[in-house]
């Protein structure tokens, strides 16, 4: 066997190799780095400052991180939040007093620093207070939940987009220029790469590469939507199951059901579901936007939301999915009504700040001789013997205590028959107080 095989240098992947070299080579996230934008300013002004970067996986953080050591001529050093410690720390930051022995000042690099807990963020904070190093976090959780706030006061946050088809287009193009000049993709192809890159350029250059691959290994140069599809393991799309991206698209799945939108709602809930949210999940979610958001304007919603629960109990993925979607389309295009929800709300508000009142003496139970002796249900009158099945002027609240009046039907489906109910119902309270 030749000794060259040992001695051979690794392959840097296409990622690693198109990694831009300056400022002016970024594809993506021209609202920072266009003229006039922030972050070009930021380089433009000559001094480093502390920042995070806030963004999905594959749009450039690491790589600008870089590009700012680069820019101000400092010591770059890099700590990923997944495998340092405080002893990693501490370690970085002798480095970095060292680096400034030399007269050259350090950028401290801490990708997925919502990863560190509070002791191992604190522990960077009297360093970034001293100066000792710049530092620059990189993270794809919102930092207003996952940084200390002292940190996050002390660094400017920069939001990084997803790259649009455009931008993927332009890095396309330059993968093909620099190292992939002699594969063609037909226009599908593209399309296909673009769509399971979803915004990510680390993944969708890893995916040119794996398409490099096997059209070597299957001695074509012309790369078809079908090839890929055969050839390649296409994974779900970038969905992260519990961070904002999650409950990014819950709230738009919620919001679209509450808005009576049932096209917004199937899309929200098939691109959880495709990107591999828990079905389960997705249901229990279902049934609490029939409570909260329709109520009593349709109880018809809350039984097609358990059904449609049971069902995918019942039925499993795939098949189960289709009765969530028939839910969230029922959800959609029923009657909304909050009543029911702002009545609960604003009653367990008011118990949990009032006093603890006695229950009336007409309303308690009496089921011994001495109870009874003590008035216990005395007086109190049987509804379904009163005219309408309904004790006009009776009170039920503790004494003293006016009526609240939480509940207040809308004017929409079943709830405006409610609402019609309950105004000849005070119609009776109001001649019975007059008798």
């Amino acid at each position: 066997m030749s000794r060259d095989f040992f001695l051979a240098e690794p392959v840097a992947p296409l990622a690693e190799a198109l990694r831009p070299k300056t400022l002016d080579e970024v594809v993506g996230q021209s609202h920072l780095l266009g003229e006039g934008k922030p972050l070009r300013l930021a380089f433009q002004s000559g001094k480093p400052h502390s920042m995070i970067f806030w963004g999905p996986p594959g749009v450039g953080k690491t790589t600008l991180a870089r590009l700012t050591a680069h820019a101000f001529d400092c010591e770059f050093m890099a700590l990923s939040a997944v495998f340092a410690g405080v002893k990693d720390i501490r370690a970085a930051m002798e480095q970095a007093q060292h680096h400034l022995s030399q007269g050259k000042h350090t950028i401290l690099f801490v990708d997925e620093i919502h990863r560190f807990n509070k002791s191992q963020q604190d522990a960077l904070l009297p360093h970034v207070e001293s100066g000792l190093f710049t530092f620059i976090g990189a993270t794809t959780e919102n930092p207003s939940f996952e940084v200390n706030s002292a940190l996050l006061s002390r660094a400017q946050v920069y939001v990084l987009k997803s790259l649009t088809e455009d931008e993927l287009k332009l890095l396309m193009k330059r993968a093909q220029d620099k190292a992939l000049p002699h594969l063609q993709f037909d226009e599908q192809a593209v399309d296909t790469i673009i769509g399971y890159a979803d915004g990510d350029a680390r993944r969708f250059l890893n995916l040119l590469e794996q398409s490099n691959t096997a059209a070597g290994a299957a001695g074509i140069s012309t790369i078809t939507a079908e090839f890929l599809t055969n050839a390649l393991s296409l994974n779900a799309r970038r969905f992260d199951k519990g961070g904002d991206n999650f409950y990014d698209q819950i709230s738009a799945l919620h919001k679209s059901v509450r808005g009576s939108n049932p096209d917004g709602a199937l899309y929200w809930l098939c691109r959880m579901l495709d990107g591999g949210a828990d079905a389960r999940y997705l249901s229990r979610r279902i049934v609490r936007m029939a409570w909260e958001d329709i109520g009593l304007a349709d109880p018809r919603a809350m039984q097609i939301a358990n059904d449609a629960a049971l069902t995918f109990e019942r039925l499993g993925s795939p098949e189960g999915e289709l009765a969530l979607g028939q839910a969230v389309i029922y959800l959609a295009i029923a009657a909304k009504s909050n009543a029911g929800y702002k009545a609960y709300n604003a009653a367990r508000a008011f118990v949990k700040q009032d006093k603890s009142r006695e229950v009336p003496v007409h309303l308690r139970n009496a089921p011994t001789k001495l109870m009874k002796e003590l008035g216990y249900g005395h007086e109190y009158r049987y509804a379904h013997d009163e005219p309408h099945a309904y004790a006009a002027g009776e009170t039920y609240l503790p004494d003293g205590m006016p009526e609240p009046r939480w509940y207040q039907p809308v004017p929409r489906g079943l709830e405006a028959k409610i609402a019609e109910k309950m105004g000849f119902l005070r119609k009776l309270d109001e001649e019975a107080g007059d008798s």
